[in-house]
């Protein structure tokens, strides 16, 4: 009897031990297991990151901008992009952080069937989301490098990807984001606390929706092949724009980390005191007497020799002292300050350039516009009308006396206005070509007007990346893409 109680304890025990270790082969940390709203939370937050973070291995356009310069290590305000990958960083965040997890995100939501107790729209409406995220994801990407990979991206089938023709991607992508907006419907909810930008506000990413494909019909407008798609794209997008500061797309960051704003993480947490505002933008401001400066900046500096200016940039490319020159304001260095992609200050100015070239209104439009964005960026940085009223009054400000054609007018007070949103910046300073910037002189190109390809793909994606390099003109910053060469 003893003998058969051991035999029995024993097999229990091996069968206990086979559940045990079929257990340790589940990955729990497969992604085809997380929810889908927790994928797309992350995707969310790695794609706002991306954007805003100054991290010089990361995201340099503030520095090719011209907004910041650097203190002692000058090589990233001078246009090196090798010697840190920054391109691969770039690259391998949208791609593997953003682009994938919201390809996963979509399937898993796919995936999961409905409770008897939701509503159907609540399901669309998180898809539809996901996708205008998607569009706004590939158009940076194209607007970066040019071709990239896209009908045969993140299917692990094709390990050495194509590169697909740039506009044929963004012409796709606009019919993406046209389907989208359809699918996109109030009458349902969507990710609720799981989005950081909108709450779930279905209502809000309809406007960005709007938004982002008004921009992206601005960007073609140049193209004369483009011309009725753009017009078509920007008239129908542009009634249903941001419509006030309220609607801006801000990521809400934590005062903990890991979900600081990545500026508070490179300017504050780090220790270090690597970047300084240029004089190229600080100049610029003092001469405008913009009421922005005290939001922008900290009034730091105490020198004696020059007792009427209040704001001292540095000089964009040299090595810079910081007790010397203006600091960052601590304003956007909080832990908590939101992080921006889209705004209605951007989306006014946007409105601007499309009554100019006669897609959405007349020319006689555009001062209205301007001024809206004008006064939209002072409010949203803390200003008053008062504020907005005086510097629009400023000759040197006023649509109708500033200096220049409208691309001057509207491209100088873009790039102002996008000191904390540095790829909009970026792409309105290629598109419009101005403010007129002057490359350092110890640069190592003139400024990009694009990022070269990873190195890596040189490698392990030879005969695509040779393909496109070729097809875009050669991989090199100065390659102007399909949308700057007019």
């Amino acid at each position: 009897m003893k003998k058969i109680f051991l035999i029995l304890l024993t097999a229990a025990t091996l069968v206990s031990c086979s559940d045990d270790l079929e257990t340790l082969n589940v990955n729990v940390k497969d992604p085809s297991n997380v929810p889908g709203e927790a994928l797309f939370t992350s995707a969310q937050k790695s794609l706002v990151d991306q954007m805003v973070s100054t991290n010089v291995n990361d995201n340099i356009f503030r520095l090719i901008n011209q907004y910041w310069t650097e203190t002692v290590y000058t090589d990233e305000s001078n246009y090196d992009l090798v010697t840190r990958t920054i391109p691969e960083q770039h690259w391998q965040y949208l791609y593997k952080d953003v682009l994938k997890d919201l390809d996963q995100s979509a399937i898993n939501i796919n995936s999961t069937p409905l409770g008897l107790t939701e509503n159907p729209l609540d399901k669309q409406n998180k898809l539809a989301i996901i996708e205008v995220l998607n569009v706004y994801t590939y158009a940076i990407l194209v607007e970066t490098f040019g071709n990239v990979p896209y009908s045969q991206a993140l299917n692990l089938n094709y390990k050495t990807p194509k590169y697909d023709d740039g506009l044929t991607i963004y012409k796709d992508l606009i019919t993406r984001l046209n389907k989208a907006i359809t699918n996109l419907n109030t009458g349902g909810k969507s990710f609720g606390e799981n989005d950081r930008i909108y709450g779930g506000d279905v209502a809000k990413w309809i406007k960005f929706a709007n938004t982002l494909k008004l921009r992206m019909g601005i960007t073609i407008s140049d193209i004369p092949t483009e011309s009725a798609l753009a017009k078509t794209t920007v008239a129908s997008a542009a009634p249903f724009v941001f419509a006030s500061n309220l609607d801006n797309a801000d990521l809400k960051y934590l005062t903990a980390t890991p979900n600081t704003n990545p500026l508070y993480i490179d300017l504050v947490a780090s220790g270090r005191d690597d970047f300084v505002p240029t004089n190229t933008l600080v100049d610029k401001m003092n001469v405008l007497n913009d009421p922005r400066r005290a939001k922008y900046f900290d009034n730091n500096v105490d020198d004696p020799s020059t007792p009427e200016i209040e704001y001292i940039g540095g000089e964009n490319g040299a090595s810079n002292s910081y007790a010397q020159k203006t600091h960052i304001a601590p304003t956007i260095k909080a832990p908590d300050y939101p992080g921006t992609i889209l705004d209605y200050a951007g989306a006014q100015f946007l409105l601007a350039e499309a009554a100019e070239r006669s897609l959405y209104g007349t020319p006689a439009d555009a001062a209205t516009h301007y001024n809206a964005a004008i006064t939209a960026s002072i409010l949203d940085w803390g200003g008053t009308i008062a504020e907005a009223t005086a510097y629009l009054a400023n000759p040197a400000v006023a649509y109708a006396t500033a200096t220049g054609t409208w691309k001057q007018k509207i491209g100088t007070q873009s790039w102002i206005a996008y000191y904390n949103n540095s790829f909009e910046g970026y792409s309105t300073y290629r598109r419009l070509d101005f403010p007129v910037l002057v490359a350092p002189a110890d640069a190592v190109s003139e400024i990009p007007v694009r990022y070269t390809y990873p190195i890596i793909e040189q490698s392990l994606n030879k005969a695509s990346y040779t393909e496109a390099s070729t097809a875009i003109g050669g991989d090199k910053v100065e390659t102007k893409l399909f949308w700057d060469k007019f």
